[in-house]
């Protein structure tokens, strides 16, 4: 399988006060093309930093992060990151981080637009992701005039237009039921099975079961991988007995 989304040996440190704290230790993962991906782990586990190193929202302490077998070193890192994350990485960040003045079409058009597109086809691109998200009706409202899990949808919407190549959901499906969820991870199955990369991060494990691998992340650390393979080749704990029961009680 060809990697779209490298992290070798990353680790992530920062300062709390007084205290270092490593949020990431030294954590090598691959998502392939045609792979969905589970992340889970208890709360303060590094899953959301692991989202925020993978689309250089975060910097890593040490480690190297590639897309598409590129890293930040041919590029200024600025300018690297921007465009990867316009043109190649779609996110869902917990906080969603829609434009309260935006409509759902036009928040979801933008990142098509910042890169070029004619804006015909970035608002007909935009109103097709909406209707993969099952937000199709919300085309003409103002984030603000929207539901938490009508903006998640909008965000979902956001994160696979314009065939990315990868996508990163950190807790897609938080604000919604489990029909909504179920049909939100089932989408993001659904495009990881036509050629895309999905990271997935969620507490549940029903979700988690859509996926190809789960990697379980403890203080910073991979401590279980359960199918496929590690960012360096080795089989992911073959003889795994599966998820702990307790999974789907775990926090985000």
């Amino acid at each position: 399988m060809i990697p779209v989304l490298e992290l070798e040996t990353v680790t992530c440190r920062y300062r709390d006060g007084p205290k270092t704290v490593t949020a990431l230790d030294e954590v090598s993962l691959a998502v392939s093309v045609g792979e969905l991906v589970a992340v889970m782990g208890p709360s303060g586990s590094g899953k959301s930093t692991l989202v925020h190193v993978s689309c250089g929202l975060v910097r890593p302490t040490s480690g190297a992060v590639r897309i598409g077998g590129q890293s930040p070193a041919f590029l200024p890192g600025r300018r690297w990151w921007g465009e990867r994350r316009r043109r190649d990485v779609g996110v869902v960040h917990q906080r969603l981080n829609l434009v309260p003045g935006l409509t759902a079409l036009e928040n979801v058009a933008l990142p098509l637009e910042l890169d070029g597109w004619r804006k015909s086809d970035a608002r007909a691109a935009a109103r097709h992701a909406l209707e993969e998200a099952g937000a199709g009706d919300l085309v003409g409202l103002r984030s603000l005039e929207l539901s938490v899990g009508e903006q998640q949808r909008v965000a979902v919407a956001r994160a696979i237009v314009g065939d990315r190549p990868l996508v990163l959901a950190d807790e897609p499906t938080a604000a919604l039921d489990s029909v909504g969820a179920e049909t939100v991870v089932q989408l993001l199955a659904d495009l990881a099975h036509v050629g895309r990369a999905v990271l997935l991060v969620t507490h549940d494990s029903r979700l988690a079961s859509w996926a190809d691998r789960v990697v379980v992340l403890r203080d910073g650390r991979v401590v279980d991988a359960i199918g496929a393979h590690l960012a360096d080749g080795r089989p992911a704990a073959a003889g795994s007995p599966g998820l702990p029961a307790a999974w789907p009680a775990m926090g985000t």
